[in-house]
């Protein structure tokens, strides 16, 4: 069992493993966010693929959404808690002693925002999810910082799982401005995003 794998299943024990936390009922449609074209690939991911590579060298695939089911709200929101509760946040300096933007799996059981998302999209692909529907995603924070986190693409539109609050928020609801994400076809091109004000609730 790999690191990643013992730190989850150590925090699903923390959580009770059981319903009791997880969101009763499948949240209200959002929208889907509005793409504006292909843009520049963040270092980081460059980075994790030269040191991951197969992780990133996948084939092109056709974008496709999760399915929202209330059994598929309840892995995202599992995951979500598990993983926030599994590792230690640490700056990216702190850790790595490095300025460069450094994108890993939590190996060590620590890490900055990337390395959540990073490990959710992972837990959520080996549990059946499609790729195409997790994103990494790259935003500004209320106080116009970067910050990381994965975007969840469904059927009811997209919700965002975050290291710095077990709810699943639609994405027009966490206060970010949104920069850029992975395409949902291929996960080595990124594509800008326009503003949440700008589209319209579906």
């Amino acid at each position: 069992m790999s690191v990643l794998s013992r730190l989850v299943c150590a925090a699903m024990l923390l959580v009770g493993g059981g319903d009791a936390v997880m969101a009763a009922s499948l949240p209200t449609r959002t929208s889907a966010a509005m793409i504006s074209g292909e843009t520049s690939i963040p270092y980081g991911w460059v980075d994790f693929c030269g040191r991951q590579p197969r992780e990133c060298d996948q084939a092109a695939l056709p974008a496709r959404d999760v399915k929202l089911t209330e059994a598929a709200w309840k892995a995202l929101d599992r995951v979500n808690r598990v993983v926030n509760a599994a590792i230690e946040p640490v700056s990216n300096f702190d850790h790595w002693g490095t300025m460069l933007d450094h994108w890993d799996y939590p190996t060590d059981g620590k890490g900055d925002c990337k390395i959540f998302a990073l490990a959710k999209r992972k837990q959520l692909i080996d549990a059946g999810f499609p790729r195409q529907a997790l994103l990494m995603t790259i935003v500004r924070d209320e106080e116009g910082l970067g910050h990381a986190i994965l975007t969840v693409a469904t059927d009811r539109g997209d919700f965002i799982l975050d290291n710095l609050t077990d709810e699943i928020r639609p994405w027009t609801r966490t206060g970010y401005r949104f920069v850029k994400r992975q395409s949902q076809q291929d996960p080595n091109i990124w594509v800008a995003i326009a503003s949440p004000d700008q589209v319209s609730a579906r």
